[in-house]
């Protein structure tokens, strides 16, 4: 099992890559980062894929990043 870990996976690039790496079977870990405006906008369409998992991060926040489950 090929699992990825993308940061701001909500992003231009992130879901770019997110989208690929899905078309090739991996498991994608995708974090968006916690703000007041929330844009998933570029992502609403990989939803319905069983293999993205998406959470919210702080990656200044150790304990955050460590307790991703």
């Amino acid at each position: 099992m090929k699992i990825a870990l993308i940061t701001g996976v909500n992003g231009q690039d992130g879901s770019y890559l997110a989208e690929l790496l899905l078309e090739k079977k991996y498991y994608v870990w995708g974090l968006i980062r916690r703000s007041s405006n929330i844009n998933t906008q570029r992502i609403d369409h990989l939803y319905s894929n069983k293999q993205l998992i998406l959470r919210y991060y702080d990656l200044t926040d150790n304990c955050n990043m460590v307790h991703l489950q």
